[in-house]
């Protein structure tokens, strides 16, 4: 059964992985505890966005990235991450994982957060 989704900017009909798309850049990008109702919403990576770019840093944003991907998108199961771009104007990374449902392979490019 293919399944569709909305486009939030103009309400258009988009396909189910450009849905996956558009839900895991908004769960990322949210910073936890700014959603009303629904405190626990989102993602500790915007706050390391703006950190020295370490090792442990970056571990800490894979790590970040994939807990709030296991909380809040069930129609993915991550598998990589990496960050393809990290500067003043935010961060661009590319997830590779399966759609439950189907167990499709899919990769993500250009997530930006």
């Amino acid at each position: 059964m293919q399944r569709f989704g909305m486009d939030k900017n103009s309400g258009a009909a988009i396909s189910e992985i450009e849905h996956l798309r558009q839900s895991i850049t908004d769960i990322l990008s949210t910073p936890i505890g700014s959603r009303i109702m629904r405190r626990n919403y989102g993602a500790k990576i915007f706050h390391s966005v703006d950190a020295p770019l370490t090792r442990s840093n970056l571990v800490d944003m894979y790590a970040n990235a994939a807990e709030a991907l296991s909380l809040w998108e069930p129609r993915f199961q991550l598998t990589e991450i990496q960050v393809v771009r990290m500067d003043s104007s935010g961060v661009s990374m590319k997830l590779s994982g399966y759609m439950v449902e189907s167990g499709e392979f899919l990769t993500l490019e250009g997530i930006e957060i």
